[in-house]
């Protein structure tokens, strides 16, 4: 009995594991995650690292409003609210989670009745072509999304490939049914964006196009190919400039109708079509960054026939493989979180490159790829610290393709420095530090190369001693930014110094001595902004004294970028032990450490800090803006190492739910998200750059990790509960584990590690 009962047991065990592998993950993405408050996530449909990024717009905010700027930029940098109740159309590019508003581009709206060119408003219905709608009629999973336009009784569809947005609207019977197709739409709208837009018409299913943008990207040029299932019986535009729009033929003719070609800054273009009910009209939207013929080449290639189904399900089958990566076992609302999760770090960066990879780089010449894929939207201050190096785990191949990316970038670039905050061929100069130089240096530590890694070394040398740029001269001179250069001048110091360690580490890889020793002294001059009679990185005058009027709580004009002193002092993430001795020992760190999470920030920090919201606050600990994110770790290097596993077990509930408004800031292009894998996988990379995880407390019930290697790396998770946060102890591969960090070679050698759960610390 007893051996049959075992049998039973095993063979239960055995099911389980089969049923997990083959379980549907698609269905536990839900990117409604994160588009309420300050998620800025899209909901609509794309495929991974996709070009195309098919989602609707709830509004499109212009720059200024009254005459003053409009805070709804920043509300919109996604271009869809979950609190707002129209749809104003549907566009091909997004931005996820990020804190700027761009993109945007080529806005669709079907609509019937009388032809309206203007969105309207929202509190006036019927006054533009925009329609109200009702998440009860909304659907919103991987590359799918559908939606109920109510004032037009039409069923918007919309799912991708990689480069082509395909739509599928379906019509009731009307004599006046209209697409139209918005090329002056845009997410940030400010006078001038638009420095041209072109249509072409093809044929009478086939339209071509381009637009040119000065926007958050300065010289941006995208152009379409944009192909209808079913022939439109007449067409027209509007302009919307009062500057002259240039027709075909120069505006000799009546063109607004039936026009063979049109250009200018602000237009509005409309097609008609006849429709039965239920009948629908289906339409593939291909872009390129090269050319027109290029986008019709991207739609031929990889969408040439008409059936919506196969191509949405061709994308969720992406989505599936890409899921399966990390096979967890947890609760259903585990599940939804750490899926959604894994949907929005292959999101971003984006393919860059046409069908037959060509590209147009940061010279704004055509360039061919030649043995890698291109990508862009590299927000390189959020992603070096977990998202770049999940993917040296589950996409070595992507995450080095990326760094190719980088490599180009710096070929092209006048200023020959590598990306900072770079898309679309444009370099945006956002944000602080030089931290692509952190993602090369972690992809070569881990052993994830197919590039030439003292070629890389040497670019990564040259951007980190360009003197021009941001303060780097005073920072090589003096060991720091004087506050009188910069703003931001100790967080840049702080940033820089980690940079230059990474930079460090790269070169002792590579044994290049001579750069190893400059940088590794460099990467000490965090201590320089450390003023040990407070306690606090304070900014510091160029005749070496520190700035006598400071406070640490403050987020404005105190030297830091969107973080405060008291989460900035704890940003040295390459040298903990020495950061520790300089606060005073673990004693004291420990209680500075507490005090970041416990303490009752006053109510008038709370306009200053994370955008006049509460939202990734925990005491004076703020989880939605980067900088603190390795912060719950620190306690690793104390006696205390359980406040770790207390702390993340605490963070994790409280900025990630499957809700809306569930995400506890700006996603920032995967960064958060990459953040809640880590982390309830157990281990995080406190500094990108070094080998080593330090470890947590895993919040799945087990995982399984599938190498490209073809290797496994299993998490198993005793006495798994809300309750039971702590360690007591760790086993990896059947050998006690005696400290608080797991190597990369650990991880990708395949294995296993297991944690013993208890509701009390050791």
């Amino acid at each position: 009995m007893r051996r049959l009962l075992t049998a039973l047991l095993i063979g239960t065990a055995v099911y389980s594991q089969a049923q997990t592998k083959t379980e549907k993950l698609v269905d536990y993405v839900n990117p409604i995650i994160g588009t309420q408050r300050m998620g800025h996530t899209y909901p609509g449909a794309t495929v991974p690292f996709g070009m195309v990024q098919l989602s609707p717009e709830t509004d499109t905010a212009s720059y200024e409003k009254d005459g003053h700027y409009n805070p709804d930029v920043y509300k919109y940098c996604a271009g869809y609210q979950y609190d707002d109740k129209t749809i104003v159309g549907f566009s091909h590019t997004h931005f996820s989670g990020t804190g700027h508003s761009d993109l945007g581009d080529f806005l669709i709206m079907p609509t019937v009745g009388v032809l309206k060119l203007n969105p309207g408003v929202a509190d006036k219905p019927g006054s533009g072509y925009r329609s109200a709608f009702s998440h009860q009629n909304e659907v919103s999973g991987a590359n799918y999304y559908k939606v109920k336009l109510d004032d037009h009784n039409i069923t918007a569809e919309l799912t991708t490939t990689a480069r082509v947005g395909f739509h599928q609207y379906t019509f009731p019977k009307s004599d006046q049914s209209h697409i139209i197709l918005d090329l002056m739409a845009g997410i940030y709208n400010y006078p001038d964006k638009n420095v041209w837009t072109y249509l072409k018409v093809v044929n009478d299913s086939t339209v071509v196009g381009f637009r040119q943008t000065n926007g958050w990207a300065r010289t941006r040029t995208l152009y379409f190919a944009m192909s209808f299932s079913k022939p439109f019986y007449q067409h027209g535009y509007k302009k919307f400039d009062k500057r002259e729009v240039y027709g075909g033929f120069w505006g000799k003719f009546n063109q607004t109708k039936n026009f063979p070609e049109i250009a200018g800054r602000q237009i509005r273009t409309y097609f008609d079509f006849k429709t039965e009910e239920g009948e629908k009209i289906k339409i593939k939207f291909a872009i390129s960054p090269v050319s027109m013929d290029g986008a019709m080449n991207n739609m031929r290639t990889e969408a040439p026939g008409w059936d919506f189904d196969k191509v949405k399900n061709d994308g969720q089958q992406l989505w599936e493989k890409e899921l399966h990566k990390i096979e967890i076992a947890g609760s259903k609302e585990t599940k939804l979180n750490f899926y959604t999760s894994m949907y929005h770090t292959m999101i971003n960066p984006t393919l860059y490159m046409d069908a037959d990879g060509q590209y147009k780089g940061l010279d704004q010449n055509v360039h061919k790829a030649d043995g890698f894929t291109n990508y862009t939207t590299f927000s390189l201050w959020d992603t070096y610290r977990a998202l770049h190096p999940l993917f040296n785990i589950i996409e070595p191949k992507r995450n080095a393709d990326m760094i190719q990316s980088m490599l180009a970038h710096f070929d092209q670039s006048p200023e020959h420095m590598l990306p900072v905050w770079s898309n679309s061929g444009n370099e945006n100069w956002c944000m602080s530090g030089y931290h692509s130089v952190a993602v090369i240096a972690d992809a070569v530590i881990k052993g994830n190369v197919n590039f030439d890694a003292n070629k890389a070394l040497d670019a990564c040398v040259a951007t980190a001693r360009h003197r021009d740029y941001e303060g780097i001269g005073e920072y090589m001179d003096k060991g720091f930014i004087p506050d009188e250069k910069s703003g931001v001048s100790v967080s840049s110091t702080l940033e820089y110094a980690f940079d230059d360690w990474a930079i460090a580490q790269l070169a002792k890889k590579l044994n290049r001595n001579d750069i190893y020793e400059e940088f590794i002294k460099r990467s000490e001059n965090y201590k320089n902004v450390y003023d040990a009679s407070i306690g606090f990185m304070r900014p510091k005058l160029a005749n070496g004294s520190f700035r006598t009027k400071f406070d640490p709580l403050s987020t404005i004009n105190e030297g830091f970028i969107e973080g405060n002193s008291w989460n900035y002092t704890l940003f040295a993430p390459q040298d903990p032990e020495s950061l520790i001795k300089l606060m005073g020992g673990d004693k004291r760190f420990v209680r500075y450490l507490d005090s970041l999470f416990t303490m009752n920030l006053p109510d008038k920090y709370f306009a200053e800090t994370e955008d006049i919201t509460r939202d990734g606050i925990i005491g004076n600990y703020v989880h939605g803006n980067e900088p603190s994110h390795h912060v719950a770790y620190l306690y690793n290097w104390t006696d205390k190492p359980w406040k770790t596993q207390e702390r993340v077990r605490m963070i994790l509930p409280m900025m990630y739910k499957p809700t809306p408004d569930g995400l506890g800031g700006n996603d920032d292009t995967g960064q958060m998200s990459a953040w809640y894998i880590f982390t309830s996988l157990g281990f995080y990379p406190v500094a990108p750059g070094s080998d080593q995880y330090s470890t947590g407390s895993p919040a799945v019930d087990h995982a399984v990790i599938n190498l490209d290697n073809g290797k496994k790396f299993t998490i198993n998770v005793k006495n798994q509960s809300a309750k039971n946060v702590y360690v007591q102890k760790m086993v990896l591969n059947g050998k006690p584990l005696d400290k608080l960090f797991i190597s990369h070679d650990e991880i990708m050698n395949g294995g296993e590690i297991t944690f013993y759960m208890s509701a009390k610390h050791k």
